[in-house]
């Protein structure tokens, strides 16, 4: 079966040219497919940018799954052309350094002990966390683009071609593999696995979330995240290619032309669905569920009942990140590195930062730091006050 993947900047092409053709000539010089410009803002505080490091540009244009990962005191990140390092979360200050001769795609997932890297070519190298000292390395004969999770036990690895590993942390083995179908056109990009109790769960470019065991990868739960629609195979594309997000007994989980779902976290049993689209992804906490829809939007859904409570459409056409929660408010990035805090309680902007360069990985948050990888290859913290 010939497989065809859609890059974000394919995508965005393909649906307006899909859009144009409906429209009439005279709407088609509307500038409607063009990033909304930056309102201006009353900024209730400055976030200041205390380190930044350099890791190498990528190739342009080429979409990678490489965000920084923190762990305890410390953040983990790692280049496209093979720099894996360990910084000081407060200073920035190098730890280690490793190079490897990898053109590095996905990663680091960072805990236990370890630090994972992934490479376009389908290879996992597992390193020490204290000095960065290769452990092992496994080939797996497919690109991958998510971070790993690492548990005690093993390392949860998803690859682009549908497969599901768990690998031995001691020694990279694998212990089993479980798998999807991939359908013939799917985005670019992999949910990144996530653990919670016995329970591994992972989305899949076939808009499907599912559950399975940490001791024998055996299916738990397979649930569809909205169901395709249309006549166009563009139409009918759906995809998961964010993590899900567990809070308490629940994981949600949002599909690109599917829906938001609220799930119990340990049967799958839906307790609402509701209809938005979101390559990025969403975070959610005891109020509400955010999601970066594939419009720009950011939108609040009520965490009860999946009811829309407020919508921040100001950053339309922005590509914007997965949403980060700090406080009380939620943080998202742009294609021009510009970072937005809003309000949690009704979508209002609160500051604004500019960054060096376009952020596609969701910010990652610690305290009061905010740690994000440019897709030029620079991590950089930023402090805002957290109340």
């Amino acid at each position: 079966m010939t497989r065809r993947i859609l890059t974000l900047a394919a995508l965005a092409a393909a649906l307006a040219a899909l859009v144009a053709c409906s429209h009439t000539a005279a709407k088609k010089d509307k500038k409607a497919d063009k990033p909304m410009p930056l309102v201006k803002i009353s900024a209730q505080f400055q976030p200041v940018r205390v380190w930044s490091l350099s890791l190498g540009k990528a190739e342009p244009k080429l979409e990678l799954g490489l965000a920084p990962a923190i762990d305890g005191n410390r953040v983990y990140g790692a280049g496209p052309h093979g720099q894996v390092v360990a910084l000081d979360l407060a200073t920035g200050r190098h730890v280690w350094e490793k190079q490897l001769k990898l053109a590095l795609s996905g990663g680091p997932g960072a805990g236990n002990g370890l630090v994972l890297v992934c490479s376009s070519g389908g290879t996992v190298v597992a390193l020490n966390a204290a000095d960065g000292a290769e452990r092992w390395r496994v080939e797996l004969n497919s690109e991958l683009l998510a971070a790993p999770v690492i548990t005690p036990e093993l390392a949860i690895v998803r690859t682009v071609d549908g497969k599901l590993y768990g690998l031995e942390a001691a020694s990279g083995k694998t212990r089993w593999v479980t798998d999807q179908q991939v359908p013939r056109l799917t985005l670019r990009g992999t949910s990144r696995p996530v653990i919670s109790g016995e329970l591994v769960y992972s989305g899949f470019d076939n808009g499907r979330l599912m559950a399975v065991t940490l001791s024998g990868g055996t299916t738990a739960w397979d649930v569809a995240v909205g169901q395709p629609r249309g006549s166009s195979e563009l139409q009918r594309l759906i995809d998961i290619d964010s993590p899900a997000s567990i809070d308490g007994d629940d994981i949600f989980a949002v599909a690109f032309q599917g829906h938001a779902v609220r799930l119990a976290r340990d049967t799958g049993r839906e307790i609402w669905s509701h209809e938005i689209s979101s390559y990025r992804g969403l975070a959610a906490d005891s109020l509400g569920v955010y999601v970066s829809t594939a419009e720009g939007d950011v939108v609040r859904l009520d965490r009860a009942s999946g009811a829309e409570r407020w919508r921040q459409k100001a950053l339309e056409r922005r590509s914007l990140t997965a949403p980060a929660l700090q406080g009380n408010r939620v943080v998202v990035a742009d294609y021009q590195g510009v970072m937005h805090w809003l309000s949690m309680e009704d979508g209002s902007f609160l500051a604004r930062s500019k960054g060096s360069s376009r952020i596609s990985g969701a910010p990652q948050v610690a305290g009061d730091l905010v740690v994000v990888q440019t897709d030029k290859g620079a991590i950089e913290a930023w402090r805002a006050p957290v109340k």
